[in-house]
């Protein structure tokens, strides 16, 4: 690392002179590198980070209900998104690691990318409070705000055939397990979702169980949307 670190890439990526560098050598130091490393400051730039962007989609969304805002905030706030704008910002490149770690290519690894994001946001709120990480997060997070999907594409498939059925008053679907094939570590599961009040079948397949009900639970929605839910005995 160069003496000007972080310093120089604070100010060349982000605009933003640091008060107190310390913070900012600790936010970008991973924990394999020894002492003094970022997993306190994630843990605050983790709230501070949420924080924020519930704050945005509160404004932005007046009339959408907690659940849905909650699954909004998944989207932009997950793991993923996170290391992607770490990695948009050459993040991983300034990162203080130990040597097994880099060799391993860890500057590369998701998980690490977005925890030091997060004890960057913690380092910037402790430097300059809540107001400068807020224009922050906002300035990083708010394309993705933007062109966040529309609600009913955020619920899981599962959720959307309950929903459906209940806004009919008809019984809710059941699911089991018609067969698991393979090896422990690379089983393949068949599951079938009943909806009773249609006489609809569904089958799906998956590497899990869960996986193997959505994949059901999709194709019977898709059959119940398709056919305009008319009793009699409909399997797909």
């Amino acid at each position: 690392m160069s003496e000007d670190w972080p310093a120089a890439w604070l100010r060349d990526r982000l605009a933003y002179e640091a008060g107190e560098a310390s913070l900012f050598a600790a936010a970008l130091t991973h924990r394999s590198a020894g002492s003094g490393h970022n997993e306190r400051l994630e843990f605050l730039g983790d709230a501070v980070l949420n924080l924020v962007v519930a704050e945005l989609l509160y404004r932005r969304h007046p009339k959408v209900s907690e659940g849905d805002l909650s699954r909004l905030r998944a989207r932009v706030v997950s793991a993923e998104p996170l290391a992607e704008v770490s990695a948009a910002l050459g993040l991983g490149d300034v990162l203080r690691m130990g040597s097994g770690e880099l060799k391993s290519g860890g500057f590369r690894r998701k998980s690490i990318l977005a925890d030091a994001l997060e004890a960057l946001f913690g380092a910037v709120f402790l430097d300059r409070g809540l107001d400068a990480v807020h224009a922050l997060i906002e300035k990083l997070f708010a394309a993705r705000i933007e062109a966040l999907p529309p609600l009913d594409e955020l619920k899981d498939a599962k959720t959307r055939l309950q929903e459906h059925l209940q806004s009919r008053g008809l019984p809710l679907p059941r699911y089991s397990v018609d067969r698991i094939e393979g090896e422990p570590h690379a089983q393949t599961f068949r599951v079938t979702c009943t909806v009773k009040g249609l006489g609809l079948r569904a089958q799906g397949d998956g590497s899990s169980r869960r996986r193997a009900e959505q994949v059901a639970a999709e194709r019977a929605l898709e059959a119940i949307l398709e056919q305009g839910a008319s009793p009699g005995g409909q399997e797909t």
